[in-house]
């Protein structure tokens, strides 16, 4: 049960981005872009990477079969943004995905730990 929900906690952590793929105005919410910034394009795209992420969260919650592919994905978004935001001296704007990451992280490796040292 506690693997069950360690993943859809996981899942949770990356909902409201793969939303704004649905809804685009949560990446004006989310990250202050106007949709006729050129970045909203490159964001709105970045929020189907974070469906792909959720979906195999989910999934995982419910089927042994993708744990292993999705630490690795999840590890590599989770992880990748703490890097580059502490590597840039933490932008204020930032923080909030930073902490929701943050709490994630002990979530991710008791995954990891279940999926590929049980």
């Amino acid at each position: 049960m506690m693997l069950k929900i360690a993943w859809l906690v996981l899942a949770a952590v990356h909902a409201t981005p793969a939303l704004a793929f649905f809804r685009p105005a949560t990446l004006t919410t989310l990250y202050r872009l106007d949709n006729s910034d050129p970045l909203f394009l490159l964001m709105h795209h970045r929020a189907a990477l974070f469906v792909a992420v959720f979906a195999l969260c989910l999934w995982s919650a419910f089927d042994n079969q993708p744990r292993r592919a999705a630490v690795v994905v999840t590890g590599i978004s989770m992880l990748s943004f703490l890097a580059l935001y502490f590597l840039n001296d933490s932008p204020k704007p930032l923080k909030t995905i930073a902490m929701v990451d943050l709490v994630g992280i002990p979530f991710l490796f008791f995954v990891a730990w279940k999926a590929f040292w049980r």
